[in-house]
C-alpha cells in the first residue's frame, strides 16, 4: 500500500474539497443571473411521456453495468452487502415519496407521464416516482461498486476483511456528523427567516434530507471511514450530480415533470435553472453518501461472519 496515500480522514475532506472547488465558482457565476431567462410553451403536452422516457437516465447504467459489465469481467462482489443495502435503503425511499411527495413536490404535466397514478399521502403521484427511488438507489450503488471494485481497484482496502476482524463495535457515535447536520439545519432556518421571500415556516424538505444523512452517518461513520472507497464515492457523486442536474434544470422542472412547493424549501432557488431549489442538489449528495456507508457497514458485518 502507498505509504503516502491520504487516511480516511484526509480523503474524507478532500472530497468535500473537490465539491467545493466546483460548487462556489458555479454559484457566485448562477448568482450573477439576475433576470432569468423563461420558456415559452405553447403545446399543453410539450415532452409526451418525456418522465418515463428520461428514466432510462438511470435504467442504461443499471443495464450495462449490471447486466454486462460486471459478469463480463468475472468480478466477486459482496453480493448479500449489495443486495441487503437496496433492500434497506429502497423502502426508505419509498417511505418518503408515500408520505412526503404530496408535501413537498407538485406534478403539473401528467401527459409526461404513463398516467399510472400510484398512492400516496394527500393524493396520488405518478408511477414513475417510485420507479425514479428505486433506479436511483440501485444506479448510485452500481456506480460505487463498479468504480471501486474494477476502475479504481488498486486502491480498495488490500485485506478488507482482516481489516473487518479489528472493527469492535459497528454502531457508534460521530459527534462531528451530529454538528454538521446540526448547522446545516440551523443555517436552512436561519437563511429563510431573514432571507428568503418566504420567511414563515419552516424548510421541511432540507430539514429531511440532511435528518436523512445525518442519522445513518452518527451510528455507522465511525465504523465504515477506514472501509469507504473515497475515490470511487467521489467519482459517483460527480456523475449522479451531473445527471440529476441535467435532468431536473433542463427538463423535468421547466415542462412541469415535477415541481417544489416553495413554502417547504429553505427560499435559496437558482433563478438560471429553472428556479430549481438548493434542494435539488442536495438530495444527491445525501442519497450518494447514505448509500455508501450503509454498504461498507454492512459489508463488515457480514464479513465478519
Amino acid at each position: 500500500m502507498n505509504a503516502n496515500a491520504p487516511t480516511p480522514r484526509q480523503s474524507a475532506w478532500l472530497v468535500a474539497a473537490m465539491l467545493l472547488l466546483i460548487v462556489i465558482p458555479a454559484g457566485i457565476t448562477l448568482h450573477a443571473v439576475r433576470v432569468p431567462a423563461t420558456i415559452a410553451i405553447a403545446s399543453a403536452n410539450p415532452t409526451p411521456h418525456g418522465y418515463t422516457w428520461s428514466l432510462l437516465l438511470f435504467i442504461f447504467p443499471i443495464a450495462f453495468i449490471g447486466g454486462w459489465f460486471l459478469p463480463q469481467e468475472r468480478l466477486r462482489l459482496p453480493r448479500r452487502a449489495f443486495w441487503l443495502t437496496l433492500a434497506l435503503l429502497v423502502p426508505v425511499g419509498f417511505a418518503l415519496d408515500f408520505f412526503f411527495a404530496n408535501h413537498f413536490f407538485t406534478y403539473r404535466n401528467p401527459g409526461a407521464t404513463l398516467g399510472i397514478a400510484a398512492p400516496a399521502i394527500g393524493g396520488t403521484i405518478p408511477i414513475e416516482e417510485y420507479v425514479f427511488y428505486f433506479t436511483g438507489f440501485l444506479t448510485v450503488l452500481l456506480l460505487y461498486v463498479w468504480t471501486g471494485e474494477y476502475w479504481l481497484a488498486a486502491y480498495t482496502v488490500p485485506d478488507p476483511r482482516a481489516e473487518s476482524a479489528k472493527i469492535r463495535r459497528l454502531l457508534g457515535f460521530h459527534p462531528a456528523s451530529l454538528c454538521t447536520g446540526a448547522a446545516l439545519i440551523a443555517a436552512a432556518i436561519l437563511y429563510r427567516r431573514y432571507l428568503s421571500p418566504l420567511p414563515a415556516g419552516l424548510p421541511g424538505y432540507f430539514i429531511v434530507l440532511v435528518m436523512g444523512s445525518t442519522v445513518p452517518s452518527m451510528a455507522l461513520y465511525p465504523a465504515a471511514r477506514g472501509f469507504i472507497h473515497w475515490r470511487a464515492l467521489s467519482l459517483t457523486l460527480f456523475m449522479i450530480l451531473l445527471i440529476s442536474l441535467f435532468w431536473e434544470a433542463t427538463l423535468a422542472v421547466p415542462y412541469g415533470w415535477w415541481g417544489y412547493r416553495p413554502e417547504q424549501m429553505t427560499g435559496l432557488f437558482i433563478g438560471a435553472w429553472a428556479g430549481l431549489p438548493i434542494e435539488a442538489v442536495m438530495v444527491w449528495i445525501s442519497v450518494t453518501y447514505t448509500t455508501t456507508i450503509v454498504y461498507e457497514v454492512l459489508k463488515i458485518k457480514l464479513q465478519r461472519g
